[in-house]
């Protein structure tokens, strides 16, 4: 979408029109005191839950309607600053008169129904504009649904409900709106996004793709390696997938080529290294904010759980690449002449940002202070060097940068506050997890293959954040009803709702790497299926069987060591079975072979275990001796 944004941190030229340069200066100052705002917030002094969700709010739809026109390929337009002007005063007397609407809760006037419906259509279009049609057309639905709901089908079917009484639900209490996904933004979610801007404008994302190219070591599989590691470090601090593809692409797609890489194939592997971002530590995707405030749990220990599944995921992605370089016969490149000593030796303060947010909380200290310090810790030492020194202007311009980062996650979760609201208002929640229960017939497996259907289905047209908090409320009843612990059933809904990064057609981060290797998008998403698919059977895993727990370092430490050791056997057979490549090309019964090998080991079972082992054990010996026969008969030699 093209709009004003493209000019958020620098004003538009003098060409562009006064009203358009006036409105860009404005959003940009907005921007900065957004971040300044909650900078202080988090480390000096916290307000009380409904203002600070009531203020972000404010920021959030100001911003909005500031730089994102009506229509695509418009002008921000007097309508939109009146639109703007019209967030900041709605939203002002909810917060200025939260004390006095709450001692009215039950019986609002007339004009705080005013105020709270305009907020509810604010939120609606402001997400439309920032997200899309679709979460906007479910938040409408789920409106009507929550007032028409007697005409609903009987086993969904309820009462009604008045349009006062939705808009005092949706807008004058903590339930709608204001509710958690909103506070999870408007307390984690924006300062990770502050501090991921701070390391990047300060220059830490082009010193670990730089520091990753020249690690790698001279193979044919040295220029996919590179891309993985680049990947997975520069995902730790930027928790997005599309802009960890689009920052390392623009690098590494000439490697990929040069090595041997289509198009499609190095946007697939691009797109996969980005989507392992929203699953890194310690900067994961929005939705392990949510997952922490909906258990009651301290972030850290979403970062514990989600550790060994973050190893799977790349893990599975070198086995790819290990294959996809013997069986495509790619070539080994030169890298690059980067001095990774010396590098390391001129940058190695950029290390601390992988770690000081994680020791800060295993001192004790929760996860906003701990982000807060480690924003100052960053801020501080970019001065170590002076070209990733943040002097003032660098600095400004790192704020406004985290504060346009967070705004499209902010709005979704705003809106998604709708359809929590409703859920909470109707009891649909429930309802829909004994329907779930009911088809699956009480079996955990089917439930868990619904719960991941539903999630893919979600994911075809919402973005992570939005899949997540509606299955979060629909399905993770059903997992814990039938036994799964809390945390693994959230942490399953979470994993597949990353799924949505390659799901057609909020496809974004394929799409954003195919517009970088000028290759066609579809196909790119396809192959970024074959990378990551292997890693995407981890969560049936943890939630499948009591010993699987262990992958999200839960349990008995021989169990952690086991079920990790035999989930990597796992992910290796699979990827295996998937590339069709282990240390030689493999034949249709081998990959089948390899299928059922790779599912047994991550049924977390001795008997599983044993059996799994052994068949990957005997197609591994099997390739060993064909490849020893293929060299004594000579390199035209072929295997079966």
């Amino acid at each position: 979408m093209e709009d004003v944004s493209d000019h958020f941190t620098e004003p538009p030229k003098t060409g562009e029109g006064g009203l358009l340069r006036l409105t860009a200066r404005v959003a940009f100052v907005v921007a900065v005191c957004f971040s300044l705002f909650h900078i202080y917030t988090g480390g000096f002094r916290a307000l009380v839950a409904y203002e600070q969700r009531g203020i972000h709010l404010i920021f959030v739809l100001v911003l909005v309607f500031l730089l994102t026109p009506y229509r695509k390929g418009r002008k921000i337009s007097w309508l939109d600053i009146c639109l703007a002007g019209l967030s900041a005063i709605a939203g002002a007397y909810l917060v200025i008169e939260a004390d006095e609407i709450t001692e009215r809760m039950g019986i609002p006037s007339t004009f705080d129904l005013i105020v709270g419906g305009a907020i509810v259509l604010l939120v609606l279009e402001a997400t439309r504009r920032a997200i899309g049609a679709a979460i906007t057309i479910i938040s409408v639905v789920v409106l009507l649904y929550a007032g028409f709901g007697y005409l609903a089908p009987l086993s969904i079917a309820h009462r009604g409900y008045s349009l006062e009484r939705i808009i005092s639900q949706m807008s004058l209490a903590t339930e709608g709106i204001f509710g958690i996904p909103l506070g999870v933004s408007a307390t984690f979610i924006v300062l990770f996004t502050i501090f991921g801007a701070v390391l990047e404008v300060s220059g830490a994302g082009k010193f670990f793709v730089d520091f990753a190219l020249g690690c790698m070591g001279k193979s044919r599989s040295g220029a996919g390696r590179a891309v993985t590691l680049a990947s997975f470090l520069l995902g730790t601090v930027s928790g997005s997938g599309a802009a960890t593809a689009v920052t390392l692409g623009a690098v590494a797609w000439p490697l990929l080529k040069r090595s041997g890489y289509d198009g499609e194939s190095a946007g697939g592997l691009l797109a996969a290294g980005g989507i392992g971002a929203v699953l890194s530590p310690p900067v994961l995707g929005a939705a392990s904010f949510l997952i922490a405030e909906i258990l009651r749990i301290s972030y850290l220990e979403v970062l514990i759980m989600a550790s060994i599944p973050t190893i799977l995921y790349y893990a599975s992605i070198l086995f790819m690449v290990e294959g996809d370089a013997r069986h495509f016969g790619l070539q080994q490149v030169s890298l690059g002449k980067v001095d990774v000593g010396a590098l390391a030796k001129q940058y190695w303060f950029h290390f601390a940002s992988l770690v000081t947010i994680v020791i800060f909380m295993a001192l004790g200290f929760s996860a906003i202070t701990a982000v807060f310090y480690s924003i100052l810790i960053a801020i501080a030492t970019s001065f170590l060097n002076r070209q990733s020194a943040l002097y003032p202007r660098k600095l400004v311009e790192a704020l406004a940068s985290g504060s346009k980062q967070v705004i499209g996650v902010a709005a979704t979760c705003a809106c998604a506050g709708i359809i929590v609201g409703t859920i909470n208002l109707t009891g649909i929640g429930l309802k829909f997890s004994g329907v779930i229960i009911d088809i699956a017939g009480g079996h955990l497996f089917l439930t868990l293959i619904l719960t991941a259907v539903i999630l893919l289905i979600l994911g075809l047209a919402l973005p992570i954040t939005a899949s997540y908090i509606i299955a979060a409320v629909m399905t993770a009843p059903a997992l814990i009803k039938l036994g799964v612990p809390e945390g693994a059933a959230h942490m399953f809904i979470f994993y597949y709702a990353v799924l949505s990064e390659v799901s057609p057609p909020m496809a974004i981060t394929p799409f954003a790497a195919a517009a970088i290797t000028g290759a066609n998008p579809f196909k790119t998403t396809m192959l970024a299926w074959k990378y990551t698919l292997p890693a995407f059977i981890v969560p049936f895993m943890f939630c499948a069987s009591p010993e699987g727990i262990g992958l999200l370092l839960k349990g008995p430490v021989l169990n952690i060591g086991l079920v990790t050791l035999t989930a990597l056997g796992g992910v290796w057979a699979l990827s295996g079975a998937v590339g069709g490549y282990l240390i030689g090309p493999l034949g249709r019964i081998e990959r089948a072979a390899l299928t059922v090998s790779g599912l047994l080991l991550f049924y977390a079972g001795t008997i599983q275990d044993l059996i799994g082992s052994s068949i990957l054990g005997l197609v591994f010996l099997l390739q060993v001796v064909r490849k020893r026969a293929q060299n004594n008969r000579g390199p035209h030699a072929r295997g079966v």
